[in-house]
This record gives C-alpha cells, structure tokens and sequence, in this order.
C-alpha cells in the first residue's frame, strides 16, 4: 500500500491553496493536518527541524518543505495527467514572489485594520523586518495598478485557450490562480473591482475553483508524527557531484530560505542537486527524517 499524502496546512493559506488545486487536478486522496497561523506549532517543528512556513507535506518519514519541492514531488509520483510541462517552474517563480507580493501588498491594503497584532508580531518575525500595515495602506493604490498589470498577464495568456497551460491546467495556472484565489477570499470587493474588464480571468477563476481539491480527510497533528516515527525514510535522490556548494554526502549543513523564514535546518547532506537539497535529520523519538528543500530559493551551507 503506497504511503498517504500529508498535507500540514490552514485553510487561508495561498500557498496552501497550490498544493490543494494540484491534488484537485491529480485526482488524488490526502490527509489534512491543520497547523496553526502564528507559532508555535509543536506538531510541525519536530518534523521540518525548525522550518515553519506552510504548507508542509509529509509522506512517512520524507518531509517536504515549500510548495516548489512539494508540487515536484507529487508531479513525479503521479504522472497522470501531467501538470508541469515547458516554462511552467519560471512562471511559479514569478507567481511565488513577484506577483505574490503585490497580492500581499492589496490585501493587507483592505484588510489591515482587522489584523491581530499577534499575527503582526508573528509575522514580524517570520520576515525579519517590520509588518509595516500603514505603509502597506499607502502603497496600496500603486500595488493595485500593479497588481492589475499582473493579472493581465493571465488575461493575455488565456487568449485561445481556457488555460495557460492550453486545453488543460498546468503548473502555470495553479501558480498564478493562487494570488487571484487570495485576494478574491480575503478582500471580494478589491478583486472584483481589479478583475472588471478582463472576462477571460474572472471565467478562469471559475474553472480553476471547480477543479476542486481531490479527496481530503483531516488527521489529528499527534497522528502525523506516528507516521514519521513508523517509518523509514526513503532512497534520497540521484546527487550532482559538480554542485556549486561542493558539499559531498555526509557534511553536516544547514538550509535556509533565501527570502524570508530564514530559520536555518541543519542536518546531515543526503544528496544535492540541480533541483533538491535533501538533508537526514536525527529528532528524537521520530529518529531519522529526510527533509527536502528546492536548490532555487534556498541555501545551503557547511555547518
């Protein structure tokens, strides 16, 4: 019996909302771990080694951290249909950081003054710098201008065809649909007001929501750490001796996000490559995890 799909996440989670479109479109059953907004999450830590940005998946004892690695790791394991095809890892990049953070920009624009100061606080310390919610009210009518050129973009790539990745949805699509996705459920009106005039978006979006989320079913934290502890990870991947890094299997390392969520995970190498960092880590009463991280948005350095 192959090993259940994990997914730690929240619902309100944009990045979480890839992941789950990506399952929709697999057609695939899940197990859904609801993880806390803010810190501490005692039930997530132990896994990811200190990593704390959502979503997480978990497959046994093989944890893997950003959406990047995760969407991959499901694409290799379930071929059918194919979902990342051409330029599609570009286009994520794009939908990840650019237009994610005009997304952000927007949303806490219209929602500002209904924010917890703890999520404040909270996030404060996941970026590093302040969560300025004035400035980001200011800024708010220049990254709506923005925000809109971006999503013309969409309007332009969805010309002659009900996808950007053609006939079917691709990687393209999940990436770019999660900042409409969030600004459409966190702030209707501004979404509404940004979408007019592009048609073809506003009927996308309606395509990509009825893809749904595959077959999800809810998992207690405590149980998602049986499973790790029940388990072996598995073969790490192939590893590209010329990496860059020059760091061979065995160094004890540590990774971190080159953006934000910067905490550092350290571990044992287990195998590099032009796509993967994996790292093995001794945590206790779960004894050895993998933990996969992407090599593009992510660094990786001798301990």
């Amino acid at each position: 019996m192959a090993p259940e799909i994990i997914l730690h996440h929240y619902d309100t989670s944009p990045f979480s909302e890839k992941v789950r479109v990506m399952l929709g479109v697999k057609g695939l059953s899940w197990r859904s771990v609801i993880q806390p907004v803010i810190m501490p999450k005692p039930e997530l830590t132990p896994l990811t080694g200190g990593y704390r940005r959502i979503p997480v998946m978990q497959i046994g004892a093989d944890v893997y951290c950003d959406t990047q690695v995760i969407l991959a790791e499901i694409e290799a394991r379930h071929r059918r249909p194919d979902v990342v095809r051409g330029a599609d890892w570009a286009v994520n990049l794009w939908a990840d950081r650019l237009f994610f953070q005009v997304t952000v920009a927007v949303v806490f624009g219209e929602i500002g003054d209904s924010v917890p100061p703890e999520f404040i606080a909270d996030r404060e310390k996941l970026s590093g710098r302040p969560f300025d919610m004035a400035a980001m009210k200011a800024a708010a009518g220049p990254m709506k201008a923005q925000w809109r050129a971006h999503a013309a973009w969409i309007e332009r790539g969805l010309a002659s065809n009900d996808f950007l990745g053609g006939s079917a949805p691709s990687l393209s699509d999940i990436a770019a649909y999660m900042n409409v996705w969030w600004l459409s459920r966190a702030a209707p009106g501004a979404a509404a007001a940004l979408l007019d005039g592009l048609p073809k978006t506003t009927a996308w979006r309606e395509r990509m929501k009825a893809l749904g989320h595959g077959r999800r079913t809810e998992m207690s934290g405590a149980e998602a750490l049986q499973v790790a502890m029940a388990a072996m990870p598995a073969k790490p991947p192939a590893g590209e001796p010329a990496d860059p890094a020059g760091l061979k299997p065995g160094a004890l390392v540590t990774v971190r996000a080159d953006d934000y969520g910067r905490d550092a995970v350290e571990g044992r190498l287990a195998a590099v490559n032009a796509e993967r960092i994996t790292i093995v880590r001794e945590c206790g009463e779960l004894d050895l995890v993998n933990v996969h991280f992407p090599r593009v948005g992510y660094l990786l350095a001798a301990a």
